[in-house]
C-alpha cells in the first residue's frame, strides 16, 4: 500500500471484538491477570498498554521498522537512545542541531562521561574526520533545524556500517511520508511526535523505531526501565493526526514551495533555506533520496529591527515555538530553539540576530503571503 493509505488504516486492526474503527483508550495503569503465573500480554501500562502498542505498530510498519516504542516527549525518546551507551562513548552529531538536543548532550549526558563531536553531517568527509577509536554511533538530522541541511543518509550508513557504529537518525522534519530513514540504512530512526506526526500543536510526544531485532529489544527494555512512556490519550491523539499525515504534508509542502518562492524575491529577504529550491546545496541530493521537501522554511531578514517587526505583526503565522501543525508558526531561532547553542558555535553556523524559522501550516497560501507581506512592508 502507498504510505498515506497505511497512514489512515493506523489502528483499524486492533479492536475485533468490536469493530471499533478508532482504537480504544485503555486509560488503564493495571491489567487483572486471568489466573496465577498467567497474563493477557499487559501486566502495567508503564510495561505495555494496548493503546500505545497500537501507536507503536502503527509507525513501525510506517517506517519499515521490527520495532517501535512511544515517549512521553521527542527529548524523552532521544535520552532513553543514550542509554544504550556508557561512560568514554564518543558520538558525532549534527552540528546545526536542535538546541534542545544540544542541551540534552552537553549539560546532561556530559556528566555521565559521553561526549559529543559537532560536524556538518551533509559534510561525509567530515564525518569520518571525526572519527575516533571511542565512537559509538552517528547522530543526525535528516534536514537539520534551523538552516534545513539534508543528510546523505546512504553515505553515512556506508561509513557506519564499516566502522561497527550505529547510525540514529532524528527524521521529525520529513517523517515516514517523505523519507525512511531505515529503508536508507539507518539503526534507529526518532522523532518528535508533537510536530507533523500529530500535527495539530496538541500533544507532546516521541517515538523511536528500530531495524534490527536485538536492538530493538534493548530499546525497549530502556524504555520499561526508564519509564518515560506515552500515555493512552496522547497515544490516541498521535495516530488520529498520523491518520491525515499525507494531506496535510502535501499542502504544507505545496505552501511552503509558493512562500519561498515569493520571500526569495521580496527586498527585505537577504536569505531564504529552503531545499525544494534548485540552488539550495542539497536540492539533488534530496529529491533522490526523499518523496518531498517539507513545509519548513528559513530565511534571514535585512536588518535585525525587521525580526521583532515581523514576529508582532503577522497577524495569521503566529510567534511560537515548535512546528509541523495545521497552523502556521514562526520563531526566532537565536533566542528560542537554539539558545542553548554557544554563540561562537550560532554565529558560524548562521543562526543569527535577522534569522527566522517559519513552519508553514495548510492555510490558504495567498493568505500566508499576504500575512508576510503586510508584515515585511507595515
Amino acid at each position: 500500500m502507498n504510505i498515506s493509505t497505511q497512514a489512515v488504516q493506523i489502528g483499524l486492526e486492533w479492536d475485533t471484538r468490536t469493530g471499533a474503527v478508532s482504537v480504544p483508550i485503555y486509560q488503564t495503569a493495571t491489567f487483572r491477570h486471568p489466573g496465577l503465573g498467567q497474563s493477557t500480554g499487559y501486566d502495567y501500562t508503564r510495561s505495555g498498554n494496548p493503546t500505545r502498542q497500537s501507536l507503536e505498530d502503527g509507525i513501525a510498519r510506517l517506517d519499515n521498522g521490527v520495532r517501535a516504542c512511544a515517549y512521553a516527549s521527542g527529548m524523552a525518546a532521544i535520552a532513553n537512545l543514550l542509554l544504550l551507551f556508557r561512560s568514554g562513548d564518543h558520538l558525532i552529531v549534527t552540528e546545526d542541531l536542535y538546541g534542545g538536543t544540544c542541551r540534552l548532550f552537553d549539560k546532561v549526558f556530559d556528566q555521565f562521561g559521553l561526549t559529543f563531536s559537532y560536524v556538518d553531517t551533509s559534510d561525509i568527509e567530515a564525518v569520518r574526520a571525526a572519527l575516533t577509536p571511542q565512537t559509538k554511533a552517528v547522530f543526525v538530522e535528516s534536514l537539520t533545524n534551523p538552516l534545513l541541511k539534508f543528510a546523505d543518509i546512504p553515505a553515512l550508513s556506508t561509513l557506519c556500517r564499516n566502522h561497527t557504529l550505529y547510525l540514529i537518525v532524528d527524521n521529525t522534519f520529513l517523517t515516514p511520508y517523505l523519507l525512511r530513514p531505515l529503508d536508507l540504512g539507518a539503526d534507529i530512526a526518532v522523532y518528535s511526535a508533537s510536530k507533523y506526526l500529530a500535527g495539530h500543536n496538541d500533544t507532546i510526544a516521541g517515538l523511536v523505531v528500530v531495524k534490527d531485532s536485538d536492538l530493538a529489544e534493548r530499546v525497549y527494555y530502556h524504555q520499561n526501565a526508564a519509564g518515560a512512556i506515552l500515555g493512552p490519550q496522547d497515544s490516541w491523539l498521535v495516530m488520529r493526526g498520523i491518520k491525515t499525515l499525507g494531506v496535510r504534508l502535501d499542502r504544507q509542502q505545496e505552501n511552503a514551495g509558493k512562500l519561498a518562492g515569493w520571500l526569495k524575491n521580496h527586498p527585505a529577504i537577504t536569505k531564504v533555506y529552503y531545499p525544494g529550491l534548485e540552488d539550495h546545496p542539497g536540492h539533488a541530493l534530496i529529491k533522490r533520496d526523499s518523496r518531498g521537501f517539507g513545509g519548513m522554511i528559513a530565511f534571514e531578514v535585512a536588518t535585525h529591527a525587521l525580526v521583532e517587526q515581523v514576529l508582532m505583526k503577522t497577524r495569521l503565522i503566529s510567534f511560537a515555538e515548535s512546528l509541523g501543525g495545521v497552523e502556521s508558526l514562526i520563531t526566532f531561532p537565536e533566542v528560542q530553539t537554539h539558545a542553548d547553542i554557544p554563540p561562537e558555535l550560532r554565529a558560524r553556523l548562521g543562526i543569527n540576530d535577522t534569522l527566522l524559522r517559519l513552519s508553514v501550516g495548510i492555510e490558504d497560501s495567498c493568505d500566508l503571503i499576504e500575512d508576510l507581506r503586510q508584515a515585511l512592508e507595515a
